[in-house]
């Protein structure tokens, strides 16, 4: 029980560090994902026998793929509270998932991914013109590419 607070606390804090260091601190999503990963998996490898070893086999990873989630832009997710609610997403998603994608590439990102769609979509969800909305945002991002075309 202990543990999967742990590992939950993990990925919400990854992915507030990562967005903090991205967005506000313009460091850019890439560099903030593999300074922190290095951080965290550092301090893994050279001190372990301050964390179990159940733990030490998750954290890295979870802290990986919570850092894809911090790697949003401000743009599409502005707030600190979507990103820590994506960050949970993932860590439920990790902990529930992670024995059926061993020897998978990309199943990190892609829970991340997944994880940012579902907290991105709250809003069109509680919408009453769900159908309408969607649309209108479909175009938006339609013109909004032909018009960079043009440039």
């Amino acid at each position: 029980m202990i543990h999967t607070v742990i590992l939950i606390f993990t990925g919400v804090f990854g992915s507030l560090l990562t967005y903090y260091f991205n967005n506000k601190l313009k460091l850019g999503g890439v560099l903030s994902s593999s300074l922190l990963t290095c951080i965290v998996a550092g301090f893994i490898h050279f001190f372990p026998t301050y964390i179990p070893e159940q733990l030490a086999n998750h954290i890295p990873l979870i802290f990986i793929g919570s850092s894809f989630v911090g790697m949003v832009s401000s743009h599409q997710l502005s707030t600190f509270i979507g990103v820590s609610l994506s960050g949970l997403v993932y860590s439920l998603i990790y902990i529930n998932t992670s024995q059926f994608f061993d020897g998978f590439g990309g199943a990190l990102g892609t829970s991340a991914c997944i994880s940012l769609l579902v907290i991105m979509s709250i809003p069109y969800l509680r919408s009453n013109q769900k159908l309408t909305l969607g649309y209108f945002q479909l175009r938006k991002m339609m013109f909004k590419n032909i018009k960079k075309s043009k440039k």
